[in-house]
């Protein structure tokens, strides 16, 4: 007579395989940040998928702006400039303060995905680290633009800022007009040092690249954030 043995062993071991397969699609459902086949949403918490989400976007203009129309943030779409290596087709400007700091000056436009990230930024990084430090929110962001058609420093690479997939950020104003400039306030010494480290220390999850002054003397006066597309989806962060 055959034993059943061996089959009840694998009868155990389907069952088994079924529970975690179902445990493992609810986690899913339930930790949409974590998949990277979750459609983003902004008010997803960051997780393991959430760079390589917005990263995405940098090829998927009509998937990042139905998610910033999804979240119902008022934005202005500009038209595409320039051509080739050139040509950004991305480029924004939020309306509202709620999901980014008003710009300074308002212009800039930077690209859908870059957006998306300092949305991110704005809610995880920037407005806990100003509550820490000093109690209140930033409320403006001074920049030094995104758009510039150009390579990057001494290399024969294109820069980011070609296809306005780049921001560089200069200073941070507090709700009581208090301005924290990276030229003045990074050098280690008080509160407003510790803010500006914490702050680029918190982006390096959501960006690609983030240069600070600690990288070179061209960026002592800015932090280089850009949602550069990489084999692997490494970063870069210094």
């Amino acid at each position: 007579m055959t034993s059943l043995r061996p089959y009840l062993l694998w009868f155990a071991i389907a069952v088994l395989v079924t529970f975690g397969a179902i445990h493992a699609m609810q986690w899913v459902r339930e930790h949409p940040e974590h998949f990277p086949g979750a459609r983003f949403e902004f008010e997803h918490p960051q997780g393991w998928a959430t760079h390589r989400k917005l990263m995405n976007f940098v090829d998927e203009d009509a998937a990042c702006f139905a998610a910033f129309d999804r979240a119902r943030a008022g934005y202005e779409r500009r038209p595409a400039v320039g051509s080739g290596q050139c040509r950004a087709s991305q480029r924004m400007v939020l309306t509202g303060n709620s999901f980014v700091p008003t710009m300074r000056p308002a212009n800039a436009a930077p690209g859908c995905a870059v957006t998306a990230a300092m949305a991110l930024w704005t809610r995880d990084v920037v407005q806990p680290a100003a509550r820490k430090y000093f109690g209140q929110n930033v409320v403006e962001l001074e920049n030094l633009g995104s758009y510039n058609c150009r390579k990057i420093a001494g290399k024969q690479s294109q820069s980011e800022h070609s296809t306005a997939n780049a921001i560089d950020i200069s200073a941070f104003v507090l709700a009581d007009g208090t301005r924290i400039t990276l030229v003045n306030d990074w050098k280690p010494g008080d509160k407003r040092s510790e803010f500006l480290h914490a702050v680029r220390d918190g982006s390096c999850d959501l960006f690609s690249t983030v240069l600070s002054p600690d990288h070179n003397a061209a960026h002592a006066n800015h932090f280089h954030l850009d949602m550069a597309v990489r084999m692997g989806g490494w970063s870069i962060c210094r």
